[in-house]
């Protein structure tokens, strides 16, 4: 997708927006100040820039005039703060910011500033290796998804005379034993369930929202409860589908 660079000097608002929008398929990079946002901006044009207003160094509004001064406002910048006053929204729009965004920045507000800024960027830098791959469409060679710990105990104690294993989605299975309690055997499930979408759509959370029919917010909530990261997972379900090549023969 794009490349994002996030400004921010609270470490937690780096690591949550980092988070989300490598979710979302992102590459991100982070500065906690703007000394930091000046290096990143020197070594290259993100597709986009967050910009905290408040930091203890330069604010951002100062550091959003210099890159417009120095002819190195070519990339979108939303500004971001909890703490701006309407004139200062007004003057950072004015030198160049696309928008603004007060904090707390719900999801939904942020995902689609994200949206629209790099639908202003032109042809957003498209970084293969930021997020995995789609898997192959329906029909094409099934793959396995890795069990966990839940979902490996019912391959192990699935007895001889237990009922066919149940499909999962177009050819793919997993054996399950009624000996679990009810608890570990749907979150066993659930870890294989969303696994399998989270490979099949490439790690996309919008994507894979749409296909298991949940609001995106509950989506993140259900993937953190069941220990799974999303892009992580997809890139391991994209590297286990992926046969491994053959050895040479010793001479």
């Amino acid at each position: 997708m794009a490349n994002i660079l996030v400004v921010d000097d609270e470490m937690g608002i780096r690591e949550l927006l980092s988070e989300i929008l490598s979710d979302e398929g992102h590459a991100v990079q982070i500065a906690e100040n703007a000394g930091q946002a000046r290096q990143q901006r020197a070594a290259g044009v993100p597709d986009l820039v967050l910009l905290d207003i408040w930091m203890p160094d330069t604010d951002g509004v100062t550091l959003l005039k210099e890159w417009q001064r120095d002819g190195l406002l070519t990339m979108p910048v939303i500004m971001m703060s909890g703490h701006a006053t309407i004139d200062t929204a007004v003057e950072a729009t004015r030198i160049g910011a696309i928008n603004f965004l007060e904090k707390p920045i719900s999801l939904q507000k942020l995902l689609k500033a994200v949206q629209q800024g790099l639908s202003k960027s032109g042809d957003p830098m498209r970084i293969s290796s930021a997020y995995p791959k789609a898997l192959p469409p329906a029909g094409s060679e099934p793959f396995a998804a890795p069990l966990h710990a839940p979902a490996a105990r019912m391959v192990a104690a699935q007895p001889a005379s237990a009922p066919p294993a149940a499909e999962i989605d177009e050819g793919q299975f997993f054996a399950m034993t009624y000996e679990l309690p009810l608890r570990e055997a749907r979150d066993a499930f659930e870890r294989v369930y969303f696994e399998y979408h989270l490979g099949r759509e490439g790690g996309s959370m919008t994507r894979v929202a749409d296909k298991t029919g949940l609001e995106r917010t509950h989506l993140y909530r259900k993937l953190k409860q069941l220990g799974i990261e999303s892009v992580k997972a997809a890139r391991k379900l994209q590297c286990d589908a992926v046969p491994d090549a053959p050895s040479e023969p010793s001479s």
